[in-house]
């Protein structure tokens, strides 16, 4: 049973909220949500989506259901747990986590997780939070992913908010404020936890990295003293660990055209394919790990009399802790093998699991295009990268 939560407007705004509009930003309050949900209700894609969810429901019991829906809880509670906990089991053998005796229910911390799935990483924590009875988090939404009407509904009633990816040099900077000052205020004035992925874009070669970029645009709305600044946020690491890779084979044909020293132009439509080749391909054992707080470590970063290496310094620590959290699987280990030509890890799996994983691997590639070899090289090294990185922290 999820933790009971109300979503409006708060009666307070922190000094550094004040300057800026959130209201092109912000999830929907529940005093929104009558209307909202009316309007969803006569959108085709909304049928399509519920038909989907429960098979044999009629329109009439749909438009009910969303009549029926009367608040951001009510909705994730009533569509997206049940959506996402049948995506977990139609597409993985086993969903499991750990940690959460390391966060209150009562407090609310910044999420900086690593970014294997547009649509999952953040999704799953969210229905294993209801499970473990804490509200559900805010989430990060990035304007490439938006679209008006039913998409862009949908996402606000999910508690998504608005990452706008596009402008100038002045424009960006700005929307950096105010998306810090925003993340600040949602912490703070409205006490709730947001999840932020530790870097734009999914990571596409298996070795995840915190971009100082994001803790610099964190940092924007906290003054000048970093150890209050960043004390504040709450940040907590969250590792997501993937026995099978979301959309690998995309990801690795996306890294070669880069060797070729071709930019990658994303065609149209083709974030909406990798969600729904996310949802659908089998992922094997899914984890996920909740980190300690990060607190007592800023006192000894704060030390450093240089701003700029007390960012990175805290960007090698949340390294740090996500990849030291990674749940790993034969297939990390037999494609490390691999790589390296030894047998180093072979106690970690069996002749059958490298077999198997070896003629996955060789049909994955034979669907790209480009030099089997290299296409190979860099599979499998997406495959070795949460070991290789475990074994150096």
């Amino acid at each position: 049973m999820m933790k009971p939560f109300a979503v409006e407007k708060p009666l307070h705004m922190s000094d550094f909220a004040l300057e800026f509009n959130f209201e092109e930003l912000r999830p929907y309050y529940d005093s929104e949500t009558a209307e909202v949900m009316k309007r969803m209700a006569k959108d085709p894609q909304y049928f399509q989506l519920v038909s989907y969810l429960w098979p044999g429901i009629t329109l009439e019991e749909a438009v009910l259901k969303a009549h029926n829906t009367r608040s951001i809880c009510d909705f994730q509670t009533n569509y997206m747990s049940y959506a996402i906990w049948s995506i977990a089991k139609a597409s993985s053998t086993s969903l499991t986590w750990s940690g959460f005796e390391n966060i209150n229910k009562d407090g609310s911390y910044m999420f900086i997780a690593n970014h294997r799935d547009i649509l999952l990483d953040s999704a799953l924590l969210q229905i294993i939070l209801e499970k473990e009875e804490f509200a559900t988090s805010e989430i990060t939404f990035g304007s490439n992913l938006k679209e008006e009407g039913f998409i862009t509904d949908f996402g606000r009633m999910n508690r998504m908010f608005t990452v706008k990816r596009e402008g100038t040099a002045k424009e960006l900077y700005d929307i950096s404020r105010q998306l810090s000052a925003y993340i600040r205020h949602t912490l703070i004035d409205k006490k709730t936890s947001v999840w932020i992925a530790q870097r734009n874009g999914r990571t596409k070669d298996g070795s995840d990295q915190t971009q100082t970029g994001l803790l610099k645009m964190l940092g924007m709305s906290g003054g000048k003293d970093f150890l209050q600044n960043f004390s504040q946020l709450n940040i907590v690491p969250l590792t997501i660990s993937y026995e099978y890779e979301p959309c690998d084979h995309l990801k690795t044909q996306e890294l070669y055209l880069s060797t070729l020293h071709s930019k990658y132009v994303k065609a149209p439509g083709e974030d909406l394919s990798s969600i729904i080749i996310g949802i659908k391909q089998p992922k094997g054992k899914i984890h996920l790990s909740v980190g300690k707080p990060i607190q007592e470590e800023l006192i000894e970063i704060n030390k450093s009399n240089n701003d700029n290496e007390k960012i990175k310094l805290l960007a090698n620590l949340i390294d740090t802790k996500i990849r030291s959290a990674y749940k790993l699987n034969a297939v990390n280990y037999i494609a490390y093998d691999l790589i390296h030509q030894t047998t180093i890890f072979s106690t970690n799996y069996n002749s059958a699991e490298k077999e198997l994983f070896i003629r996955y691997v060789n049909e994955k590639v034979e669907t790209l295009d480009g030099e089997t070899d290299v296409l190979k090289t860099i599979f499998l090294k997406m495959y070795a990268a949460p070991l290789s990185n475990k074994l150096n922290v």
